[in-house]
């Protein structure tokens, strides 16, 4: 089974609106990060506060946020 060549979004700008539009909001600021939370989904996901981020770090990201890969 092969999976297909997805292009995952890595610049955090563009995952911060993804996130607010689904619902996600900004709980606190971190040190280096920012901590977002959703009101039905349980748990929390950590932002890099970097222009982009790794892939695997999106993929992360995209995951915790039930976002289709």
């Amino acid at each position: 089974m092969c999976k297909k060549n997805v292009v995952m979004e890595t610049k955090t700008d563009r995952i911060r609106r993804k996130l607010e539009k689904d619902g996600w909001y900004l709980a606190r600021h971190g040190s280096g990060h920012d901590i977002y939370r959703h009101l039905s989904i349980k748990g929390i996901i950590t932002l890099p506060r970097h222009k982009t981020v790794s892939l695997g770090v999106a993929r992360s990201i995209a995951k915790k946020a039930g976002w289709p890969e």
